[in-house]
This record gives C-alpha cells, sequence and structure tokens, in this order.
C-alpha cells in the first residue's frame, strides 16, 4: 500500500500482520534487548522491511541502527523513513542525489484519544475538523501526516518539528500540503517553508508520506 503514496526513485517494502521470516541483525538487537515482546516484534519487522528496500537499491544487508534522536541511521548518500504500528510496519529509501528527504507514517485509522486532537491541531485544523464529515478519522490523518511532516523535516534540518509548528491543509484526492509556522531555515540554499504529501485511508489503517525532491 504504501508504495502507491511514493514517486518513481523511492522503493519501499511493507508488512502487513506477522511476518514469520524477519530477523534482525546482531548489531541491531542492543536496540530492543530490554523491550516487551511487542516492540521487539515490531522493531525486527520494521528493520526487516528497511533492509529490504535498501536491496531494492542494490545495497548489500546491512544493520540499520538508531541516532541519538531514535532516527534510523541509513547508508551514505541513502535517505528514507521506518514506520510501524499495531499490524503494520513500513519503510522507504531512496538515493539522495535525487530525494532530499522523505518521512512515511502509518496508525490505525481510529478516532484519537481525548486530548490528542487539541495538542495536534492548529486552530485552522481543529476549525476544519470540526466539519471535515465524510465518515474518515480526519484527526488521525492529520496526526499521521503531521508524523510523516517531521519524519522529512528533521533530517534536512537536524532540528525538532512541534505538532503546533506546521499548518496542514487537505484535499479529497489524496494529497495535503504542511506550510511550516516557525521561521523556516535555509539548508544548503533549500528555504524549509513546507511540504507536500499524501494520504491513504485503506483496510483500517492510514498512511501518510511526505518526499522532497533533491
Amino acid at each position: 500500500m504504501i508504495e502507491e503514496l511514493l514517486p518513481d526513485g523511492v522503493h519501499a517494502a511493507e508488512v502487513v500482520g506477522d511476518d514469520p521470516t524477519a530477523y534482525l541483525l546482531p548489531e541491531e538487537h542492543a536496540a530492543v534487548e530490554r523491550a516487551v515482546e511487542r516492540r521487539r516484534k515490531q522493531y525486527t519487522q520494521a528493520r526487516t522491511c528497511a533492509r529490504r528496500a535498501l536491496s531494492a537499491l542494490g545495497l548489500p544487508e546491512q544493520p540499520i541502527l538508531r541516532g541519538p534522536k531514535r532516527e534510523p541511521l541509513w547508508p551514505n548518500g541513502i535517505v528514507g523513513s521506518i514506520t510501524h504500528c499495531e499490524g503494520y510496519c513500513a519503510a522507504a529509501v531512496a538515493d539522495r542525489a535525487g530525494i532530499r528527504s522523505v518521512g512515511i507514517d502509518a496508525e490505525v485509522h481510529d478516532v484519537l484519544p481525548p486530548g490528542v486532537q487539541r495538542m495536534v491541531a492548529v486552530p485552522a485544523e481543529q476549525e476544519w475538523l470540526a466539519g471535515a464529515g465524510d465518515g474518515l478519522h480526519w484527526d488521525r490523518v492529520l496526526f499521521s501526516a503531521k508524523e510523516s511532516v517531521y519524519k522529512a523535516w528533521f533530517p534536512i534540518t537536524g532540528t525538532w518539528l512541534g505538532f503546533q509548528d506546521a499548518e496542514l491543509t487537505f484535499d479529497r484526492e489524496g494529497g495535503f500540503r504542511a506550510r511550516i509556522l516557525i521561521e523556516p531555515p535555509v539548508v544548503d540554499g533549500y528555504r524549509v517553508d513546507g511540504f507536500a504529501g499524501r494520504y491513504l485511508v485503506r483496510d483500517g489503517l492510514v498512511l501518510t508520506s511526505v518526499v522532497v525532491p533533491g
């Protein structure tokens, strides 16, 4: 499913449900050696997806470790993103020569817990959510989209971006745009003031993506 949200040049792999063939490389075990079984399974399947996606770029199998902000550490010259939720894991990767950054996110399609919408949505988004209708849990779509925005933002800027630091607008054809509300940085001549993304709601899941061209 995630591939439907990604352009040419971005390679993805996903697992729906459980994959009994998923495994970790020795270097990857340390990140979850004290985790509960559910967390270990998600991490194992997500890392397996990441290695499969990298193989589509012609890269050899290698561990995907974590950085100080828990971000995945990709091989030199590669950008990518990993996501997992109950019953689903995915990874997407691309060559940095053509793609500046990738962010993907997956969520269970359900209403957000009490209080979370106010934390996530800026006033304009809250007003839109109040009248969005049509049976979708738009609050969850918004949450997922903002997660994808952050995952695309961080590799470019190396800085935090809060939920309230971006305002999103959606169309009904599967697209969204994010406007950065804080002073946008300029990185290597690129002004990071907004992103375009895609969303998909299917089979009880919300999937979102942001791909920043190089």
